[in-house]
């Protein structure tokens, strides 16, 4: 097959129409695995030939190979590790409610991708390796927790990856390696039997993508029907003229960055959308909730799993004083953390009453070289703080559950992505989906690196 392919979907109809067989989608894929190695994106393969069960032959991404990532799932035949020599032997694994959803649409799971160590930071560099890096820079982090599953979408490596998301960890590396992170809303998507990577609702799972179309394509595969806890959430309809609140002043941020948000509600204004500007202030009460939230529910998890017998003693020194954290922690704590994120919902709810979207920036600066993450350390508060400061509009969609959608709306000065964010009330992820795909038409980005390049 010659020419480019850009995104699952196009791979997708290759294989049907017989312009590439099945063999050697999956042989390419390995190949870019392989050939990338150094790149770290890939932290385990199954054997040569295990990865072909049978799919539905008329699944409409028959074929189509695809990298879970080592969090969440899990999926039958891939370790799930977390990055981490806690759950070394960590096996023997069924599919999740999700996984059999992707296998479902056609998909073949050949390996995991890697992540920081139980997902703890926004740059995938596990002690145990492989460390991550940006396939646009080598030098700079791919993001984090699914920095693995972006950097092998970026590399060309797969069309599409498994990806999870408890305080931007879909959208922080899609943000990082110019992709598409839509991070559902709570209730969307199931994350049964086990709930593993529930995390008390702030998690949730789906995919990294290279074009919006392909994660439109795969939303009616994956959503729906959670049989969890929060209950699925009724999609607003993504037709009709929007109230687009922008939020393009924070200090933190870039100007460069700035003038993204800035011109992605332009262009949202030419689509026929309102647009009406949101102080950066109005959000500061439910970030700094949602900070909160996400501190107490992960370092609680953590001191659970200990409690459940897992030995933390080879783990990395700043995971280890999560656990600590974790439990020294009262449940009186705990619980205020959690009612906090009772009013956080609330109050974003009432920026809803005004618009019916929040643009922001996705990040405040470009991505920050490798070792900018350290977890050599016993200072939780200050990680927490500078993943903050790289992502401030990050975690309080996953305290409050909302929706939230990251795409690349130009390149700055050195020709990285210049990503925006899109977040909605829960229930607008197809709304969110639509208008980034306005976005995307107006052609601000192309992602440089081809689907299998050098090796068709």
């Amino acid at each position: 097959m010659t020419g480019r392919i850009d995104d699952a979907r196009a791979l997708a109809r290759a294989i049907a129409a017989g312009q590439i067989s099945a063999q050697d989608a999956m042989r390419a894929a390995r190949t870019q695995a392989k050939r990338m190695a150094d790149l770290g994106a890939v932290s385990f393969l199954v054997a040569e030939g295990d990865q072909y069960r049978d799919v539905p032959a008329q699944a409409p991404f028959a074929n189509v190979p695809i990298l879970a990532k080592d969090l969440g799932g899990p999926f039958e035949g891939i370790p799930m590790r977390a990055g981490s020599t806690v759950l070394a032997g960590n096996d023997d694994r069924s599919d999740s409610d999700l996984a059999k959803r992707f296998r479902a649409a056609g998909f073949r799971v050949f390996g995991a991708t890697t992540v920081p160590e139980f997902g703890l930071s926004l740059s995938s560099e596990p002690a145990i390796g492989p460390i991550c890096r940006n396939p646009l820079r080598s030098e700079l982090g791919a993001g984090g927790s699914s920095g693995g599953s972006a950097a092998a979408v970026a590399a060309g490596i797969v069309p599409l990856a498994h990806a999870t998301d408890a305080g931007g960890s879909i959208r922080v590396p899609a943000a990082c390696c110019g992709l598409v992170g839509l991070k559902p809303s709570r209730g969307a998507i199931p994350c049964g039997p086990g709930f593993s990577n529930h995390l008390g609702g702030i998690a949730t799972e789906f995919a990294i993508t290279r074009t919006i179309g392909d994660s439109q394509a795969l939303w009616p595969l994956l959503a729906g029907h959670p049989r969890g806890l929060a209950s699925e959430p009724r999609q607003a309809t993504p037709a009709g003229m929007l109230r687009i609140g922008v939020l393009s002043d924070h200090p933190g941020i870039q100007p460069q960055r700035n003038r993204a948000v800035a011109d992605a509600a332009v262009a949202l204004r030419r689509a026929g959308h309102e647009t009406l500007r949101i102080g950066a202030e109005r959000l500061d009460d439910i970030r700094a909730a949602s900070a909160e939230a996400f501190d107490v529910v992960v370092s609680a998890n953590l001191a659970s799993m200990e409690r459940a017998g897992h030995d933390f003693a080879a783990a990395e020194r700043l995971t280890r004083a999560f656990v600590a954290r974790g439990r020294a922690m009262s449940a009186a704590t705990l619980w205020a953390a959690l009612e906090g994120a009772g009013p956080a919902a609330y109050a974003l709810w009432s920026v809803f009453d005004d618009v019916d979207i929040l643009l922001t920036p996705m990040l405040a600066h470009a991505p920050p070289p490798i070792g900018s993450f350290p977890m050599d350390h016993d200072d939780p508060a200050a990680h927490l703080q500078r993943m903050d400061d790289f992502a401030p509009f990050a975690t309080l969609a996953n305290v409050t559950g909302a929706a939230a959608l990251t795409l690349p709306f130009g390149r700055d000065d050195a020709a990285l992505p210049l990503p925006v964010q899109l977040i909605a009330p829960p229930g607008g992820d197809l709304r969110l989906l639509a208008l980034g795909a306005k976005l995307e038409a107006c052609g601000r980005w192309q992602h440089p690196i081809g689907l299998f390049e050098d090796c068709r």
